[in-house]
Formats: C-alpha cells, structure tokens, sequence
C-alpha cells in the first residue's frame, strides 16, 4: 500500500530532477578526469580529482548505509511509502554516536535500538536495526510492530508513532518467518542509477572528443 498526494507527486518530480543533475555532473567530472589525465589540460585534472573523490564518497557512503544492517535516518521527501508488519526479535539501548550498548538507557547519547524482522508482500523477510531516542509503539513490551518503509530503498525504515488500526490488526496476526533471514535489504543502492548513467555519460563524452577532437 503505497500513498501519493500532488505534493508528493512534485517533490518525486524534484528528486527525479536531482538525479539527472547528478547523473550529469558525476559523468562530466569523470570525463574531465580522465582527459586531464591522458591528454590534458592539467587543469581539468586538478579540477575534477577532488569534485570526482567527493562523488564517489557520496555514492560509497550510500552503498554502506544499505549494507550496515542499521535503517536509513528517515525516509526520502516525496518517495514511495507503504506499511509492512515486523517481527521484533529485541530492543537495546544504544549510543547513538557509536551504536555501542549503552550502559544507561536514559543517557542524553543514548537511543533504542529495535531489532525488527520486515515481511513486507513484494520482499522476502529481512532484519533490519531501527533507532529512535522514544519506545514508539511500546515495543518493549511487544513482539510485533508495523513499520512504514521505502519500497524502493527498503533500507529506509522507520516504526510510526500511530499506524492505521488495519496495520496493527495484520502485524498482531503475523507468522513469524521461518528459515534464514538475511541482515540486508534488497534494492539499489541510492544514486547506484547516477552513477551508472555517469559513467555512460563520461564514455560517450571522451569518445566525442577522440572524434571531435
């Protein structure tokens, strides 16, 4: 069950916009870059090196956060939702700098950490760590939850304070899965499509200028 308004239909437009800037920046620097360094200017090289770095930290910190096992803070301005129920299999305190186990859960640095298993209906099953300074749902004293979560970037999950009845009625109904669960959401990961097309775009770029040129 996914939910749509014109306002979220227009920042969808503007996420799909920044893409494409993305995408074009991402293969202009990679053609830059790899001009500058086989057949110059310099310039472009001493240009592109540090703006290419920064792009490929972006696109890697994005990879890790998908992989890490821990949601993403938040779900995306004007991207998919739906509802899904979760098995909750643990909650701890943790830092929240750190992620260690904090010895004092009401520390000012320390927040819960949900232990969730996601059955959405398009996915299979996966455990996912979600963390909030409150205990949303009562989920200390609670073995199941319903979560809202991106189906394009299932990593982005968070645990609404008042989900629709109809979601708690199914989540207090859920079986909990049976096999291995994997630590990992499926999905791209974010900007996986920019940079792809980048490199698309850079290729093309640097074989215009071998013609052109």
């Amino acid at each position: 069950m996914t939910t749509s308004t014109p306002s979220a239909s227009s920042l969808r437009g503007f996420v799909r916009l920044l893409t494409v800037v993305s995408a074009l920046g991402t293969g202009l620097a990679l053609a830059a870059l790899v001009q500058g360094a086989t057949d110059g200017p310099r310039w472009l090289l001493v240009l592109a090196l540090p703006v290419t770095a920064l792009a490929l930290t972006a696109y890697g910190k994005a990879a890790e956060d998908m992989q890490s096992g821990v949601a993403a803070p938040g779900l995306r301005s004007g991207g998919p939702r739906a509802f899904a129920p979760a098995v909750v299999n643990g909650v701890k305190a943790v830092n929240k700098e750190n992620g260690r186990t904090a010895v004092d859960g009401q520390a000012v640095k320390s927040v819960f950490a949900f232990d969730l298993t996601v059955v959405t209906d398009e996915l299979p099953p996966y455990r996912i760590e979600v963390r909030h300074p409150l205990d949303l749902q009562g989920l200390l004293q609670r073995s199941r939850a319903v979560v809202e979560y991106d189906p394009e970037q299932p990593w982005r999950v968070v645990v609404p304070d008042n989900p629709p009845p109809e979601w708690l009625a199914r989540a207090e109904r859920l079986v909990p899965p049976t096999g291995e669960v994997k630590r990992r959401a499926g999905g791209v990961p974010a900007g996986f499509h920019s940079l792809v097309s980048g490199v698309v775009i850079a290729a093309v770029l640097l074989v215009l200028v071998r013609v052109l040129g």
